[in-house]
């Protein structure tokens, strides 16, 4: 399967499609003919222009001022990318690297880069073989775009710097010589050209983006098993209540609520209370409110992923080549740092849900297990739980409202959004484990309510989780279990 590099527009989840299907890129005609046609452009400007061009013909950053030569123009583009290969910490996982080079490709074939045609193609040729640069964390202020980790990103390409082959680290000229592949030679701009841009932080945004809308569903099934474990009241969640608070998200998660509910043998059964507690009443209000923080956050992203976001900007059509600021982080480090918090909400309601589950109340016995006491059953997974709510807590500080000036304070305001980046991979991680754990704690819940069944969709998944994680009789080792939870919702789909 082929996915066509093209000036078309790019959807997220078309991203998440080529990554998990395992899709190979190909550049389109019209891409290979707007890089070509952009670069012949910077050529011909050179040589007939005595005009300083930022990052062309002068020096990077404070050093702006500082005029190069035309026999110098190669070596500055491979000095700067050793120069910035200034990365340490852990590395970024190989999925998030391989969303990174096919963003940086998309962003090069718009044709205002000035980039060569075979560099652009050597990146495709690293996607479809699987070739993963060894990219740090930690290094990014996200404002230059990430100069730090596109550096190791694209290091690699003139065979320095270190890759992932076949499951194997190795330094990147090895892997080049093993795919009969000869280390690009650069022209003028192009290490600006790999080197700007926000492919780190828009890569961290789209797998979070796409794991969130993942988790969003878990959510609201998993809080569904809860609320029929727990005995809760299904009136919250019609749909009239909610019709006069018209939030989008909201609507959407009450009628989910009621539809993952419907035929519930325990939603029947007569109750003699009309509340329930937050944690569960409030079901729409909080995880609808996360929908619509997301559905905000990814039309940023999709914005930013189909844009053109090194410098200069190289515009053939209106002869101009412009030193700017595409390449601030400014407009997905906020919403990043606002889809973590949105994110964490659906952990911290969470393990409220975890906390009501385990507290001896609504029929349920201590902890869930039959015999309390000598058993401690359930009690530590709330622990747990809150333990993992409250460090996503810390990591909700936005990174966005920091900026510490750099380059002699010529790059005085940056974004900090490869942390945010960072903060809220961490987070969505995190609130997936929470919600792994009210799972473990729900289906215990659910067979104390037997012979009376949930419904349809909610057994289906009961059925289905049992098949890996079973009911806890006695206390056991726990963490194997946690382990296989977390693994069942990132591996399978909620019911819908």
């Amino acid at each position: 399967m082929v996915h066509e590099i093209s000036a078309e527009h790019l959807t997220i989840e078309r991203i998440g499609e080529i990554i998990d299907k395992g899709y190979k890129l190909r550049l389109s005609d019209d891409a290979r003919n707007r890089i070509m046609r952009c670069r012949e452009y910077l050529d011909k400007k050179i040589s007939e222009s005595n005009v300083p061009i930022y990052g062309v013909t002068t020096g990077f950053g404070s050093l702006c001022n500082v005029s190069i030569g035309n026999d110098q123009l190669s070596q500055l583009q491979i000095n700067l990318m050793m120069s910035h290969a200034c990365g340490t910490g852990d590395r970024v996982p190989n999925e998030i690297v391989k969303i990174m080079i096919l963003l940086k490709v998309q962003s090069l074939s718009y044709g205002y880069s000035g980039c060569k045609l075979d560099t652009v193609e050597r990146l495709v040729d690293f996607f479809n073989s699987d070739v993963y640069p060894v990219v740090y964390q930690q290094g990014s202020l996200g404002a230059s775009g990430d100069l730090v980790p596109l550096a190791h990103l694209c290091l690699p390409l003139v065979g320095l710097g270190e890759v992932e082959y076949r499951g194997k680290v190795m330094g990147a000229a090895e892997a080049l010589r093993k795919n009969g592949w000869k280390p690009i030679q650069l022209a003028s701009k192009e290490g600006l050209a790999l080197l700007n841009g926000t492919q780190n932080m828009s890569a961290y945004a789209v797998w979070a983006i796409l794991n969130s809308k993942r988790l969003a569903d878990w959510a609201d099934a998993i809080a569904a098993m809860s609320l029929d474990a727990y005995c809760g009241l299904v009136e919250p969640f019609i749909d009239a209540v909610h019709q006069v608070r018209p939030h989008r998200g909201q609507i959407f998660t009450a009628q989910r609520m009621r539809e993952l509910l419907d035929g519930s043998e325990i939603v029947a059964k007569p109750k003699g209370y009309v509340q329930d507690p937050y944690s569960f009443r409030c079901i729409p209000q909080v995880h609808g409110a996360m929908r619509d923080t997301l559905a905000y956050v990814e039309s940023v992203i999709d914005t930013e992923i189909n844009s053109a976001t090194d410098n200069p900007t190289v515009c053939p059509d209106d002869d101009i080549i412009i030193s700017a600021g595409n390449f601030h982080g400014e407009p997905i480090a906020l919403p990043m740092d606002f889809l973590a918090i949105a994110v964490s909400e659906l952990a911290n309601i969470s393990e409220r849900r975890i906390y009501k589950l385990v507290s001896g109340t609504r029929g349920l016995p201590s902890f869930l297990v039959a015999n309390p006491g000598v058993n401690s059953g359930f009690m530590i997974t709330q622990y747990t739980a809150a333990s993992i709510v409250s460090l996503s807590k810390s990591l909700c500080t936005p990174s966005s409202v920091d900026s510490i000036p750099s380059s002699q304070g010529q790059e005085d305001h940056v974004s900090m959004g490869a942390n945010a980046a960072l903060k809220l991979h961490q987070v969505v991680l995190n609130t997936e484990r929470v919600l792994a754990i009210e799972l473990f704690n729900a289906a215990q819940a659910l067979d104390f309510r037997r012979p009376l069944k949930s419904s349809e969709p909610i057994e289906s998944v009961y059925a289905a989780y049992r098949r890996v994680v079973p009911f806890i009789v006695n206390d056991e080792v726990m963490f194997p279990h946690i382990s296989h939870s977390i693994d069942f919702i990132r591996n399978n789909a909620p019911a819908r």
